[in-house]
């Protein structure tokens, strides 16, 4: 008996915090979302009140109207380079992932540790070598900088390599009798097994690319407005119109809604790949 109080102590310590984390981390984007539909002179009188008291569409329309914040022109540029980055980066990550969990070859676990001790490294040092590769490459100011260099992103072949790892290997064994070559077992075997982990690391990839800021407000500086990414874009609104609060806030919660859908649709097979890998 005493132990299943202790456990439904437990259990309800676990739900008051989660609840409390969930609320702080929910009313900031229900604000957003409530200022986003308030007139200029509801949000002077009662900037904290979570329900407007007029209704208006008055900060959308004008986001969209605004010549020089061409805000829809901004999200397809962060969908094109998003989902460009996270095609490109699944499939190297991907078969460096088959190569250290699945291939056998000699010094594998120490080239592994030493491939993932680079997290440890700090991103903004490598900002002046990335600078400079860009400049050298031509690709200073072009979208070819935001999708390219993010490839080598050890998280996301880690993350598909632990799941790989739980593949049975008398599956494996067996697709090597049936005469199937490594690329055949990559493509047959191992990655119809892992559309989770895929998915996952897929969705991983494209909120990294969709959220960036620092590295795009550095690289398209000399880029035309019209090629600028979504957060930048943002920042250029913030700035612009910084006492605009209600312009602001549209602008933000017009940017999660993609995310928010992504996420709807597919959180099934998140839960799935996050709790499955590293499971052998």
């Amino acid at each position: 008996m005493a132990i299943r109080s202790v456990d439904r102590t437990r259990k309800r310590v676990s739900f008051v915090i989660l609840l409390v984390v969930s609320i702080l981390w929910v009313v900031p984007i229900v604000w957003g979302f409530s200022t986003s539909f308030k007139t200029d002179n509801d949000i002077a009188r009662n900037p904290i009140s979570l329900i407007p008291e007029t209704l208006s569409l008055q900060n959308y329309t004008e986001l969209f109207t605004k010549v020089d914040t061409p805000v829809m022109r901004w999200m397809l540029n962060s969908f094109l380079i998003a989902s460009s980055h996270t095609i490109l980066y699944l499939v190297v990550a991907s078969m460096a992932a088959y190569a250290f969990s699945v291939l056998k070859w000699k010094h594998k676990e120490r080239l592994f540790w030493l491939v993932l001790s680079t997290t440890m490294i700090p991103a903004v040092i490598n900002l002046v070598p990335l600078i400079t590769m860009m400049i050298d490459t031509g690709w200073f100011g072009t979208w070819y900088a935001l999708i390219i260099p993010g490839l080598g992103g050890v998280f996301g072949m880690f993350l598909l390599r632990q799941f790989f790892l739980g593949i049975p290997s008398e599956l494996i064994d067996s697709a090597k009798i049936d005469g199937l070559g490594t690329f055949g077992i990559f493509s047959r075997i191992v990655m119809p097994l892992s559309k989770s982990a895929f998915l996952v690391t897929g969705l991983f990839a494209f909120l990294g690319s969709w959220n960036d800021y620092l590295w795009p407000l550095i690289v398209m500086t000399p880029a035309d407005v019209s090629m600028q990414t979504l957060p930048v874009g943002l920042s250029k609104i913030a700035s612009t119109y910084n006492y605009d609060y209600g312009l602001t806030m549209a602008a933000a919660i017009l940017s999660i809604i993609p995310v928010i859908i992504v996420y709807a649709f597919t959180q099934d097979k998140i839960i799935e790949g996050v709790s499955r890998t590293g499971i052998k």
